[in-house]
């Protein structure tokens, strides 16, 4: 997988959330639907630049960074500032992904999970963000759907 690949792929979630995000306006951006564990648009959001910041920054670019997890997940805001936020990470990301070498190892740590390859590349933690944004991309069309029923 090409640097040009990924970053069509992060755009195109990125794209894709913030178009939902304006769906709902300032409204009800901040709004977790009323079911058990579930997010708001804007903390899910959030919490995808985090996942870039930690798999980009610090696992391909070997950047020591700095996050609060948890604080993602609570996180409010309107849709000015999460398109600012949004385009500050994808700035960092693509920095970040400037010397993406697709086989070499990963520059920081880039913990296992169960049924992970033997072997971790930078194309495995890259793929993993894509993974993870279009996984939350459908997190936020559902929230979406449930805040406008």
């Amino acid at each position: 997988m090409t640097r040009e690949s990924v970053q069509w792929y992060v755009d195109t979630a990125l794209v894709k959330m913030l178009g939902r995000a304006e769906d709902l306006g300032d409204e009800l951006l901040s709004t977790r639907p009323d079911v058990e564990g579930a997010n708001s648009v804007y903390a899910l959001v959030v919490h995808c630049c985090g996942v870039m910041e930690r798999w980009g920054g610090e696992a391909i670019a070997g950047r020591t960074i700095s996050r609060d997890r948890a604080s993602e997940f609570t996180a409010t805001g309107t849709l000015a500032q999460l398109e600012e936020l949004v385009a500050a990470q994808r700035r960092r990301w693509v920095d970040d992904l400037a010397g993406f070498d697709p086989g070499a190892a990963p520059r920081g740590p880039a913990p296992r999970d169960d049924g992970d390859p033997e072997v971790i590349t930078q194309e495995f933690v890259a793929l993993h963000v894509v993974e993870e944004l279009f996984q939350h991309l459908g997190h936020v069309d559902l929230t979406v759907d449930l805040l406008r029923s």
